[in-house]
């Protein structure tokens, strides 16, 4: 029997990439996005597809609700819907903090409500939880977008013993560096928001570090492959990482003090 997945943010990126090669792979892939129109193309690979928008309730509740009367089932939840807003933390309004929060946290959060109670009946589930690197490692301008993964990740290891007596692995994915939308969102709005600041020449030189690096970020397929393996194994990690310094990044973070993590950091914003 085909395992029922749905998948946030598959209109771009990580999540259309995940989409389509779970959807080779014998799943039953609902992709699920705000721009409808942009996942057209998915439904060459037979993917199905839900318009949602992980900032409202009604509209998470009713595609839920779509795939449960379609399949009668839900095996994955991929909560991969996110973004990165970035800008010193003085100039970025609370208003946009919010959004990102709503975003990348509370959207993930409530889906996890919605499709527990569907898991627990089965006594099975897979919930992944699309962390980053930067759930991990801050980095200067980036303070809302990493305090949503930071928490994403508490919220996932604090979930992960509740729900394991029901059979429910939690599962986070922790990307590095990866081709696509995600990093020219971030450069337009830290160029917006702090690119006429007292935050300007460390916006400036984030922005030159950044674009240095870009070349060098692997195609999303990476990261559809380490979600495959984790939903796929008997006993799955707790963590899978992957993607551009992923793993070195990680291993710094666990070995170096805060002082060094800081300057290593900042070595690299020239």
């Amino acid at each position: 029997m085909k395992k029922i997945v749905i998948i946030t943010g598959a209109s771009a990126g990580m999540g259309k990439e995940t989409a389509k090669f779970l959807a080779q792979h014998s799943y039953t892939v609902y992709g699920a996005a705000r721009r409808v129109d942009k996942m057209s193309d998915l439904r060459a690979y037979g993917v199905k597809l839900l318009a949602m928008d992980v900032t409202d309730d009604a509209s998470m509740s009713d595609g839920v609700r779509q795939v449960i009367a379609s399949e009668g089932r839900i095996d994955v939840l991929i909560n991969n819907a996110g973004f990165g807003s970035y800008g010193a933390v003085e100039d970025v309004s609370l208003k946009d903090a919010r959004y990102q929060l709503d975003v990348n946290l509370f959207g993930a959060a409530r889906l996890i409500q919605l499709v527990l109670p569907h898991m627990r009946e089965q006594q099975s589930g897979k919930i992944v939880n699309i962390s980053s690197i930067g759930g991990k490692i801050a980095t200067p301008l980036g303070g809302w977008y990493h305090a949503s993964k930071f928490a994403l990740e508490g919220l996932s290891d604090t979930l992960r013993n509740e729900v394991k007596p029901f059979g429910i692995d939690v599962i986070l994915i922790e990307p590095g560096g990866v081709k696509s939308e995600w990093g020219r969102i971030a450069f337009d709005s830290l160029v917006k928001v702090s690119g006429h600041t007292a935050y300007k020449p460390l916006a400036d030189k984030f922005a030159d570090a950044f674009k240095a690096t870009e070349e060098k970020n692997p195609e999303p397929i990476v990261i559809a492959e380490l979600i495959r393996k984790a939903i796929e194994a008997k006993r799955p990690k707790a963590r899978y990482v992957g993607g551009y310094l992923a793993k070195p990044a990680v291993i710094a973070r666990k070995l170096l003090s805060d002082r060094m993590m800081d300057k290593m950091i900042m070595s690299q914003i020239k």
